[in-house]
């Protein structure tokens, strides 16, 4: 019986038209990064005091500078041995028994009690409007900026289950259509919501759809190519999420305004909603629906756009990840040891990668410097970190770079935390160095992750063990803005000791590098069982024979139609 792969080989497996689809759905990768990072701009937090409307008067009539107003309104602070105004706390006075006359520059009021503002904030804008000034989310209200970005990853994680039901019981073009309709409506409805809970309402429907669709493409895109392009397109895929990155602060620079900012973030879902039209259905999908002549006009039309033909043969068409598979369990991603040690490996390290990538990208929303150069210069760093995959999988190995992305960034880190501000090229370039390790980490723990299941297993342990990424990214934002009000630097501290454990534990997992993928628990737990002999020509058991006389060989059990012989070193 004729396999879709076996199909694919002859009408091209990353022909033209693979090209094209590839094209147009990196594309979605670009407006993703505004989507997940864009709370740098729209959640900027600027400097900010207590405003005290008597105050503000008497500086309008008399011409006074910023600097006079705040002295008579914020009271210094020590803060780690500096003082600083006041952020939170005003002088309590009362201007009707307290002369404030134009006059008025040595007024002392440091021996004046303090209270919590009680008449709001003013905020040194810099020209831009974010949703902290609008809505007064500073101090007290702060941790509430956490949330808009928490909210947003609990849409991711809900999404990603979601759609993923969707597109197996529905299909790939459909729930992408499905997905690209509902972020056009939230997307549109979130920048007209009138205030902040109906915001994070719609955000976390917003990050529902977006992370659904998101999925979805990565899923048809690496069904129809053939198998040694699938892990070039799926990094490459993930790198036009860096561009999103440069493009970003470009836009952040002129629109000013976090709603207008949040249109042009969602506009771009307005021209995928054509896709449906220009992108076909996943012949794989057809075929798991024993749908096969519809799987088989899809792959010759796309035979015809490479300029390839395909025999007229092909009457019954399978999929090799469908044939004797057993039914998936969550139980077996945790039944057996080197199962269970995968899983919770894998786990953590995708638990880290969203934690420590989404903190750094967020720290630079409250370094200090020039939120725009900073984020550019470090969304430049990402781009080596594709190609350095690239360059070493298929040398080195995939343990000893994903191990060393993760120590690396890690080392970074912890080092930047202890640099003085006064370095502060050195210490950006040390920070930049942490944001390329945790990149190449986040971006090989997708693909590691499939090749460490079985095939039957495969699909749920990637989606079971990705949770963890949406759960980090929920926690990152109060880890990151919580601790960050203690001591700046102590995020980067619990980033990069999270980031260690993550780069050894790696060292535990297996080497995949030019090993098949396993098809059944077996050949995780006995990886070393090679294949003697078989009594069809696709054999279940793995590798080449081996010289009898160094292996002890014994008959492996009947699986399907294939009888092995196998030996164990």
């Amino acid at each position: 019986m004729t396999t879709f792969d076996d199909l694919l080989e002859e009408a091209g497996t990353f022909g033209r038209c693979q090209k094209r689809i590839f094209a147009l759905l990196c594309l979605l990768s670009v407006p993703f990064s505004g989507v997940y990072v864009g709370i740098v701009f729209q959640g900027f937090t600027p400097d900010h005091w207590c405003r005290d409307s008597v105050v503000v008067e008497r500086r309008q009539a008399c011409g006074w500078t910023l600097e006079n107003s705040r002295r008579l309104t914020v009271p210094l602070v020590n803060n780690s041995g500096v003082l600083q105004q006041s952020s939170c706390k005003q002088y309590e006075v009362d201007w009707n028994t307290t002369a404030l006359t134009c006059d008025t520059q040595e007024l002392n009021l440091t021996e004046v009690s303090v209270t919590a503002c009680k008449d709001g904030w003013e905020y040194e804008y810099e020209g831009r409007k974010s949703f902290v000034t609008e809505f007064n989310l500073v101090c007290s209200d702060a941790w509430l900026v956490d949330m808009y970005q928490s909210i947003l990853n609990m849409g991711f994680f809900f999404g990603s289950f979601a759609f993923g039901y969707f597109a197996d019981r529905f299909g790939r073009r459909i729930s992408f259509l499905m997905s690209n309709i509902l972020n056009v409506i939230a997307g549109i409805v979130l920048a007209l919501s009138p205030n902040y809970i109906s915001i994070l309402v719609v955000r976390s429907i917003f990050g529902f759809g977006v992370k659904g669709g998101w999925m979805t493409s990565y899923v048809l895109l690496t069904e129809i190519v053939g198998v040694k392009y699938r892990r070039t397109v799926g990094i490459l895929f993930q790198m036009f999420f860096s561009i999103g990155n440069l493009i970003l602060p470009l836009l952040a620079y002129f629109i000013t305004d976090w709603r207008w900012m949040q249109v042009v973030i969602t506009a771009p879902y307005i021209f995928f909603l054509s896709y449906y039209w220009f992108i076909p259905e996943s012949p794989r999908w057809l075929i798991s629906q024993n749908n096969s002549p519809k799987a088989l006009e899809i792959t010759e039309a796309l035979a015809k756009e490479n300029k390839r033909t395909i025999s007229k043969n092909f009457e019954m068409l399978t999929d090799d990840d469908e044939k004797d598979s057993p039914s998936a369990s969550l139980l077996d991603l945790i039944r057996t040891p080197n199962m269970r040690k995968h899983t919770f490996i894998l786990m953590f390290n995708w638990f880290t990668s969203a934690v420590v990538y989404q903190g750094l990208i967020m720290r630079v929303g409250i370094a200090g410097g020039n939120v725009y150069i900073d984020f550019l210069i470090a969304g430049l760093v990402e781009f080596p970190a594709a190609f350095l995959i690239l360059f070493t999988i298929d040398r080195i190995g995939r343990r000893l770079p994903f191990a060393t992305a993760n120590i690396v960034a890690g080392a970074s880190c912890l080092v930047t935390a202890f640099i003085p501000d006064s370095m502060f090229w050195f210490k950006t370039t040390v920070a930049c160095i942490g944001r390329l390790g945790i990149t190449m980490a986040f971006e090989m723990v997708v693909f590691v992750n499939t090749e460490l299941y079985p095939t039957f297993v495969r699909n749920l342990g990637v989606s079971v063990c990705s949770t963890l990424c949406d759960i980090g990214g929920i926690v990152s934002p109060f880890l990151l803005y919580r601790l960050a009000v203690i001591w700046l630097e102590l995020p980067l501290i619990i980033f990069g000791v999270v980031a260690f454990i993550a780069g050894g534990l790696v060292l535990l997992l297996p080497e995949t590098r030019g090993v098949p993928l396993p098809d059944t628990i077996d050949d995780i737990e006995f990886p070393n069982r090679i294949c003697i002999l078989c009594s069809q020509e696709k054999g279940r058991c793995r590798g080449e024979p081996p010289n009898e006389e160094t292996f002890k060989i014994r008959p492996d059990k009947q699986q399907g139609k294939h009888n092995c012989v196998t030996a164990f070193v």
